[in-house]
C-alpha cells in the first residue's frame, strides 16, 4: 500500500509520543492484569486454612444471621451469604463495616461468622488474602496512588492515547506491511531486531489490544456518562407529582427476608443454568430491603471478572431485575455486558484465560520494546544534526525509566505475593501497596541514580530472586496453608529463568554497544571517538 512519506512521517510522530506518554502506564496494567486472569487461583493459594467451624448447611442460616445481628447490629444493613465456600470464603455469612461511615471509600474489616457444635457464633475477622484485590486495584490504576475514581480516570485518558497509538503504529507500518510482516531479523542491529518483535506483536495481536483499549475507555467512563445523561434528561423522566389530598399511609415494617433455601430453590426455576455463587442482603438508597444475587450462567457472558447479577425481591426470592443477566437484556444491555465480559476474558472456559494471560504479557512486552525503540530513534536523530551523541537528559531519564518501571513492577509484584503468605495474619490492602510501592520505587530510584546501562545489569538480578520468593514461600509456610498451587510456582520459576537470559543478553549488549547509546557502559562524549555504525549494534 502506498502512502505518502509526510503522512507515514506525521504518523510515526503520534505513534512515537503518545506510546511514550502512555507507555509506562500500560506495562504495568498489562502486567498486573495478566496476573488477574488468575485470581481465585492466587487467592487460594496466599489465604491461610480457616479456624472456624464448617459451614452450616443453607437451612440454618437464618438462625445464624439473627445470631449475628444480635452481636453486632450494624451486619443488619448489609450481609452476604456465601453459597459456595472454601479457602477464599471460610464461612457461610460475612459483613463488612467501614472504619469511617461517614466515608464510603474508607477502609474495611470484614468479619465471618460461624456456628460451633453447640450452635455458639463464632466470629473472627481474618479471611482471605487482600493480595489478590491489590493485584486487581494495580490492574485498574497502573499504581497511581491517586484513589479509585481519579486513577480509574487517569487510565481512561491513558487507553484513549492508547486507541490513537494502535491505529498510528498501524497507519505507520501499511507501507511495508507484505514486505516485513514475517521478517524477524535477530542479530547484531539491535535496533531492527527490537522493530521486528515490536511490529509483529503488534500486528497479530491487535484485535486483543483493540478490545483492551475500547473496553477500558467505557469502564473509566461509563459512570460519569450515566450520570451526565441522568442529569441531563432527569427533568423529563420526572414521575408527576402526586395529587393533593389524603397523604399516603406510612408503610408498615418491611417483611423479614426469605431464606437462603428458598431463593435457590426458587433460582432454579426461574432461571435455569443460572449457578448462584452469593446472596447479598442489603438496603436501596431509599431504605427499602435489597437482595443481589452473584453467580455465573456458562451460556451468556459475564457482567463481572468471574459473575454476573441477579436483582431480586427479598420478600419473595423472585426475579425484578433482569438487567444483567444473559439472554434477557436489551439491546443496549448485551452490548454493555459484552464489552465487559471480552475485557475481563470471562468466556469460553480456562482456554481463554491462558490466551489472555499470554496475550497480557506480549502487550508489556510490546510497550517495553516502543520506549527501547523511541530511545534509539532520539539516538540516530541527534547525530544527524551534530555528529557525535551526547545523549539528552530527557532521553537518560526516559531510557532509565524504561529499565526502573518495568522490572520495578515485575519485582513489586513477585514480592508483594510472596509476602501475603508470612503476613497472612496482618495483610491489608495498604500493607500490600506498601510492599509494592516500596519496591517499585526502589527499582525507579536505582535507575535514576546509576543510569539504563548500569541499572540493566543490577537489577534484572534483582527483579529475577524477587520472583523466587514466590516458590520459596510456598515451600516455607506450606505447613500452614492447606491450598497449594504448582503452577504459580512453576510459572515463576520459568519467568526467573527468562530474566536471568535477559540478563546475560544485556551484559552483551552495554560492554559491546556503540558508545553513544544509553545502554552502554562508555557513553560517548563530544571530544570522544566516533560511535560505530547502526549496523554494528
Amino acid at each position: 500500500m502506498k502512502l505518502r512519506t509526510d503522512i507515514v512521517k506525521m504518523y510515526k510522530e503520534i505513534h512515537g509520543w503518545v506510546g511514550i506518554i502512555s507507555g509506562l502506564c500500560l506495562f504495568v496494567a498489562f502486567y498486573a492484569g495478566a496476573i488477574t486472569m488468575f485470581e481465585h487461583s492466587l487467592q487460594r493459594w496466599a489465604s491461610p486454612a480457616s479456624t472456624l467451624p464448617a459451614p452450616v448447611a443453607l437451612e440454618r442460616v437464618p438462625e445464624l444471621v439473627d445470631k449475628v445481628i444480635a452481636a453486632d447490629p450494624r451486619a443488619a444493613k448489609a450481609y452476604t451469604v456465601h453459597l459456595q465456600t472454601g479457602t477464599e470464603e471460610p464461612a457461610r455469612v460475612s459483613w463488612s463495616i467501614a472504619s469511617d461511615k461517614r466515608d464510603e471509600h474508607a477502609p474495611q474489616t470484614t468479619f465471618y461468622g460461624a456456628l460451633d457444635a453447640k450452635g455458639q457464633l463464632v466470629v473472627q475477622s481474618a479471611g482471605p488474602s487482600p493480595v489478590g484485590g491489590f493485584i486487581d486495584q494495580l490492574h485498574q490504576q497502573a499504581g497511581l496512588m491517586i484513589g479509585t475514581e481519579p486513577g480509574l480516570l487517569l487510565m481512561g485518558v491513558v487507553s484513549l492515547l492508547y486507541a490513537i497509538a494502535l491505529v498510528s503504529g498501524v497507519i505507520v507500518l501499511l507501507p511495508s506491511l507484505v514486505k516485513d510482516l514475517f521478517a524477524t531479523r535477530l542479530g547484531r542491529n539491535a535496533k531492527r531486531m527490537w522493530l521486528d518483535l515490536h511490529n509483529v506483536l503488534g500486528l497479530f495481536s491487535l484485535p486483543f489490544h483493540i478490545i483492551m483499549a475500547l473496553t477500558a475507555v467505557v469502564f473509566a467512563f461509563h459512570d460519569p456518562f450515566y450520570a451526565s445523561q441522568g442529569a441531563t434528561f432527569s427533568n423529563a423522566m420526572e414521575r408527576p407529582a402526586r395529587p393533593a389530598g389524603k397523604p399516603p399511609t406510612p408503610p408498615g415494617p418491611p417483611p423479614a427476608p426469605v431464606s437462603p433455601a428458598t431463593v435457590v430453590a426458587s433460582l432454579a426455576h426461574e432461571l435455569p443454568g443460572f449457578t448462584p455463587k452469593e446472596l447479598r442482603y442489603g438496603t436501596a438508597p431509599n431504605g427499602t430491603p435489597s437482595l443481589q444475587v452473584r453467580g455465573e450462567d456458562p451460556r451468556y457472558g459475564n457482567r463481572g471478572p468471574n459473575f454476573t447479577v441477579a436483582i431480586l425481591d427479598p420478600a419473595t426470592g423472585t426475579v425484578t431485575g433482569p438487567d444483567y443477566l444473559g439472554g434477557q437484556q436489551d439491546g443496549w444491555g448485551a452490548l454493555l455486558t459484552g464489552f465487559f465480559t471480552l475485557h475481563f476474558g470471562s468466556f469460553g472456559g480456562i482456554a481463554i484465560r491462558w490466551a489472555y494471560f499470554v496475550m497480557g504479557l506480549a502487550g508489556a512486552f510490546l510497550f517495553y520494546t516502543g520506549n527501547l525503540l523511541w530511545v534509539e530513534s532520539r539516538r540516530k536523530r541527534e547525530r544527524r544534526q551534530s555528529g557525535p551523541v551526547v545523549q539528552s537528559r530527557a532521553t537518560r531519564i526516559l531510557g532509565a525509566l524504561t529499565v526502573g518501571a518495568p522490572l520495578g513492577c515485575v519485582a513489586g509484584s513477585a514480592v508483594t505475593i510472596a509476602a501475603a503468605k508470612p503476613l497472612a495474619a496482618v495483610a491489608t490492602l495498604g500493607l500490600h501497596s506498601a510492599i509494592y510501592h516500596a519496591v517499585f520505587f526502589g527499582f525507579v530510584a536505582w535507575a535514576l541514580v546509576r543510569g539504563s546501562a548500569r541499572a540493566a545489569i543490577e537489577l534484572l538480578p534483582g527483579a529475577a530472586l524477587a520472583l523466587l520468593t514466590i516458590p520459596l514461600a510456598s515451600l516455607a509456610f506450606s505447613a500452614r496453608f492447606e491450598t497449594s498451587v504448582p503452577a504459580l510456582d512453576a510459572i515463576a520459576v520459568v519467568a526467573c529463568g527468562l530474566l536471568v537470559l535477559i540478563w546475560r543478553a544485556t551484559l552483551t549488549r552495554v560492554r559491546q554497544g556503540p558508545r553513544d547509546s544509553v545502554w552502554s557502559l562508555e557513553a560517548a562524549t563530544p571530544q570522544g571517538p566516533a560511535p560505530r555504525e547502526e549496523t554494528a549494534q
